[in-house]
């Protein structure tokens, strides 16, 4: 018997490509499958929060004081074995002119992740794969994003398994929420060489992709430019 396999997206750092900007754009995903073991303890944890007096509508790792963060990342420290995480992280001044605008940058970092994600999934355990990401504007954006998302979904997926892609507001799901932890941890060693949330995580992350340079490729037959890469692939 198959089960949808659910990829959980999350993104960090900013779309600035001045020096006011972050150094580091990141991407995550967070792969698992039902049922999920760690939404019960997330679950229980955030009413815990709100009968000591927090308001807490859900966990944003940004936004949560130091003491709930802790606590968060403790949680999912415990079921590190129902989870996949994999993250690819681009240092932005890297990347050429041509391709800092958010419709052109984003979606090309975007396939090259959910590339190596899919392929190193048994996809003969999942008959479909269901993809989450928080809730984005009805704009080029998220048309650039979904566009990503099905081109690469369509050329590595057979014809049996089905994908679905879906915009949520992280509130929705925990899976939204542990992917936000996860991408912050990432984002958080590199931009301010702070590793300590990032430890505990590490046992689930098989890939940390950082991509290392760039080219740009001359136009295909539809007039549009495209990037190669190299990526530097380290679990550490």
């Amino acid at each position: 018997m198959t089960v949808p396999l659910y990829l959980f997206l999350d993104e960090g750092g900013n779309f600035d490509f001045s020096t006011n900007g972050s150094r580091y754009f990141s991407l995550s995903c967070v792969s698992t499958v039902r049922p999920f073991a760690l939404h019960p303890a997330l679950d229980a944890y955030k009413y815990d929060c709100i009968e000591f007096g927090l308001s807490t509508e859900y966990f944003h790792c940004a936004e949560d004081n130091t003491h709930v963060r802790r606590r968060v990342f403790e949680i999912i420290s415990r079921h590190l074995d129902t989870l996949r995480i994999d993250s690819l992280l681009v240092e932005k001044s890297k990347i050429t002119p041509l391709f800092q605008e958010p419709k052109k940058f984003y979606p090309e970092m975007l396939g090259c992740l959910l590339r190596r994600v899919i392929n190193e999934h048994d996809l003969a355990l999942h008959g479909e794969i269901i993809v989450v990401t928080d809730t984005l504007p009805q704009n080029k954006k998220r048309d650039a994003v979904e566009k990503a998302i099905k081109q690469t979904l369509s050329e590595m997926l057979c014809a049996s398994t089905r994908y679905r892609i879906y915009h949520h507001a992280s509130k929705a799901h925990y899976g939204l929420q542990i992917a936000d932890y996860c991408n912050w941890a990432v984002l958080r060693k590199w931009e301010r060489s702070d590793n300590i949330h990032y430890q505990r995580i590490q046992a689930a992350i098989k890939n940390m992709l950082e991509v290392c340079d760039f080219e740009v490729l001359e136009e295909d037959q539809d007039g549009i430019s495209h990037l190669t890469y190299i990526l530097k692939s380290t679990v550490t």
